[in-house]
């Protein structure tokens, strides 16, 4: 999803199907296929996703897509993960921030020098 729209708690299908890329029809099927995948949905049964369950769709369609795995293989690769709690993107937020430290302490130094 877009930055200006991370402000926003729930998302329509519509939305999630535009910003992913995924049809509607497809993500309805992938809430069938994948336990980890269930939207809440609100009291006139449209399903409300929040940022968590996009997450989710953009890993699964990364290892359908792009790395070629199987709706099986897919699961148990999601399960693993999770177990491991070691997801892309935690794995990313990870190496982020451990750069993030190594920038400031090259800024830090470079400001010693400087004064």
């Amino acid at each position: 999803m877009e930055a200006s729209n991370k402000s926003k708690l729930y998302y329509s299908i519509s939305e999630v199907a535009q910003a992913t890329g995924i049809k509607p029809y497809v993500l309805r099927f992938w809430e069938k296929e994948f336990s980890l995948l269930k939207p809440k949905k609100n009291r006139a049964g449209n399903r409300s996703y929040q940022q968590k369950d996009i997450d989710l769709i953009s890993q699964i369609k990364h290892l359908l897509y792009e790395e070629g795995y199987t709706i099986e293989g897919a699961k148990s690769k999601l399960k693993s993960l999770k177990r491991n709690n070691k997801s892309p993107v935690v794995r990313e937020k990870m190496q982020l921030e451990k750069l993030l430290v190594e920038i400031r302490k090259e800024l830090s130094a470079l400001v010693e020098i400087l004064s």
